[in-house]
């Protein structure tokens, strides 16, 4: 079981970031698109997927944040996200804040990713 929720908190989160992308595109590009229903709900849904899945798989490996260092970098960088993102899409500006701000987001999403890859908080250094 706990290599199928893996596999969902990787799909999932790559369904999120992709969904991010898309959303940030349209934001800088002041698309009416960003305004559709499935726009505002689907990104919710997913994201709330993908924590479930996170919690589970905290609660099954015995690995938490402000434990395990690599879980606390993560879930510290999960918070950068969702702050960049939502100036990103909904609170920026100008087009060029949606812009720094979507690449700021999509930088954060990476680190967030090779933190989860190799388990280290110290990615790169």
């Amino acid at each position: 079981m706990y290599t199928v929720i893996k596999n969902a908190h990787i799909t999932f989160a790559l369904i999120s970031i992709s969904l991010f992308v898309l959303r940030a595109y349209w934001s800088v590009m002041e698309s009416p698109r960003l305004q559709k229903r499935w726009a505002k709900t689907v990104p919710h849904i997913n994201d709330a997927l993908l924590l479930s899945c996170a919690v589970y798989l905290m609660n099954a490996s015995h690995q938490f944040p402000f434990s395990d260092n690599w879980l606390t970098a993560k879930l510290l960088a999960l918070l950068v996200y969702i702050v960049t993102g939502t100036v990103a899409i909904k609170r920026g500006k100008t087009r060029g804040i949606r812009l720094l701000f979507s690449l700021l987001a999509a930088a954060t999403f990476s680190y967030i990713f090779a933190v989860a890859r190799t388990h280290s908080a110290l990615v790169g250094l």
